[in-house]
């Protein structure tokens, strides 16, 4: 009777699944199977200047492309010009010091490998629709 019920069960499972999964849709509306075509035109590339931080922690946004760049575990082309050792000569803004810190607090003469991947927190600036509505409002020192 047990082995009769897991099977009843595991079946029903096994059907919401897939009934489930012809509904999912992504936030621009496509099944999650379907590829996922993103206009990467920025309007903001080419721009003086650099959009306004909303919020106090905020990662900086990036003002320029980064279709081209590669970040893996053996290259990080945003090293090339950002890193302390090259960012003078490239007119480039420097890491911040938390990025040299390791998870101890230890200052270190690289990068931290826990902030490697640049990507996981900065994006290219882009002035687009949000994906969703929001009521999100800037804090400004409040």
């Amino acid at each position: 009777m047990k082995k009769i019920v897991a099977i009843v069960a595991a079946l029903l499972v096994v059907v919401g699944s897939i009934s489930l999964a012809q509904e999912l849709q992504d936030l621009r509306g496509t099944p999650p199977d379907a590829p996922s075509v993103v206009n990467m035109s920025l309007q903001w590339e080419g721009r003086e200047g650099r959009m306004v931080r909303n919020y106090r922690q905020q990662p900086p946004l990036i003002p320029h492309s980064i279709t081209q760049y590669q970040i893996d575990l053996r290259t990080n082309q945003c090293l090339s010009c950002h890193d302390w050792t090259k960012a003078g000569e490239r007119n480039a803004p420097t890491l911040s010091m938390t990025h040299y810190l390791d998870r101890e607090g230890n200052e270190l003469d690289h990068i931290a490998g826990t902030r490697y991947f640049c990507n996981q927190c900065h994006v290219p600036q882009a002035d687009t629709e949000p994906l969703v509505e929001n009521v999100f409002v800037p804090s400004y020192g409040n």
